[in-house]
């Protein structure tokens, strides 16, 4: 079995005398969503916690997870795999690969077509927004099924604010279609190569992507049996 590099790049958390990894500190949040410049609703106003990412894990893996990443380099050859793979992270029973964004397709495909890999269904996209991690404040996770092996591992992918484009992986997953089309519509994520990006919840001329953390927490007033009830934003603060 080959030793692979997990972090030839970022932050990859330093191993502890069992193993295991320290978290990567990114930012600190204040209250239930971290939202700025609006009145707390959410009751939690004085809530002050980390935001923390698992650093990279050192081998073995456990299960099959050393056997999907040696597949991965086999297929991929060793420099590829070291250029295209940021850093391994188990947390929770999971195995996480963070692709650097432009071999994005490259490591789908390969995860896709090779025989001892056979991950033939993308389960989504799942967008993040990192407001602290800078450089990377977008994340794109993609949950991955082998119906084949029975295995089940994510890819994930981060780009910065100031160019927010991914790679699709429509035209290697189109299960990928609706999803993407969620991720753009609530987070901005722009997925290169799709074939019809609009937005798919809200409507066509809504400014902003409201799952972002900088979004305003704000809303419009309604009247209810003739009393008008002010939006969110303004029933209530703490302070």
């Amino acid at each position: 079995m080959t030793e692979h590099a997990n972090g030839n790049g970022h932050g990859n958390g330093a191993a502890d005398g069992d193993g295991a990894t320290t978290p990567e500190v990114i930012g600190v949040r204040r209250g239930m969503f971290g939202a700025k410049g609006t009145g707390d609703t959410s009751g939690y106003g004085r809530l002050v916690r980390p935001v923390a990412l698992p650093g990279g894990s050192p081998r073995p893996y456990g299960g099959y997870f050393d056997d999907v990443v040696d597949a991965l380099a086999a297929v991929l050859g060793e420099d590829a795999y070291a250029e295209a793979v940021e850093r391994v992270v188990v947390y929770r029973d999971e195995l996480t690969l963070e692709v650097r964004r432009e071999h994005l397709p490259a490591v789908a495909r390969a995860l896709r077509d090779d025989a001892a890999l056979r991950f033939e269904l993308c389960l989504g996209v799942s967008g993040v927004h990192y407001p602290d991690d800078a450089g990377r404040e977008l994340h794109a996770v993609y949950p991955l099924m082998s119906i084949t092996h029975n295995r089940r591992i994510r890819l994930e992918v981060a780009a910065p604010d100031a160019d927010a484009h991914l790679p699709s992986l429509f035209g290697i997953y189109p299960t990928t279609d609706w999803h993407e089309r969620e991720t753009y519509d609530f987070f901005g994520i722009v997925f290169d190569g799709h074939p019809s990006l609009t937005r798919i919840e809200m409507p066509d001329d809504w400014v902003g992507h409201p799952q972002r953390k900088d979004y305003p927490l704000g809303g419009i007033p309604v009247e209810y049996h003739g009393a008008e009830i002010p939006p969110p934003d303004e029933r209530r603060a703490y302070s």
